[in-house]
């Protein structure tokens, strides 16, 4: 354990759990809406960062590299696509469905600091970002 005090850490695990569970409820409680501009679900996200760079994996699996919208707003990176429900159209009846398909939106906040734009690739159904820091 390190040396910060027992109570903050505490109080911060907390907060990150109720975030983690308030993703999950968006993620799979939100009803589908007619409108594209509405979020039907939200992929997870892991970010890393070190003196050079910010790296942000996002988990995309089954999602086309050309359906994938990346832009920043007000120190947000957002992370907009849509992934396909692979048979639609089909008349199948659904007996189990659990991986979330439709359009997505996904908010993450970035470090203070300036960063610019570096490498971006589709790797194993993860969406890897890599921003520089400037200065």
């Amino acid at each position: 354990m390190s040396s910060r005090n027992p109570t903050d850490w505490m109080w911060a695990q907390a907060i990150e759990l109720l975030e983690q569970a308030e993703r999950m409820h968006r993620q799979f409680f939100r009803l589908a809406s007619s409108e594209r501009t509405q979020a039907v679900w939200e992929p997870p996200v892991d970010m890393f960062e070190d003196e050079r760079e910010v790296i942000i994996v996002v988990a995309l699996p089954g999602v086309p590299a050309e359906r994938i919208q990346v832009t920043t707003e007000a120190g947000l990176l957002v992370i907009r696509a849509e992934s396909p429900l692979p048979f639609s159209g089909s008349r199948r009846a659904v007996r189990q469905l659990e991986i979330p398909y439709g359009y997505f939106e996904r908010r993450i906040p970035l470090p203070e600091g300036r960063l610019e734009t570096g490498t971006r690739e589709l790797l194993d159904g993860c969406l890897i970002l890599r921003l520089r820091k400037i200065g």
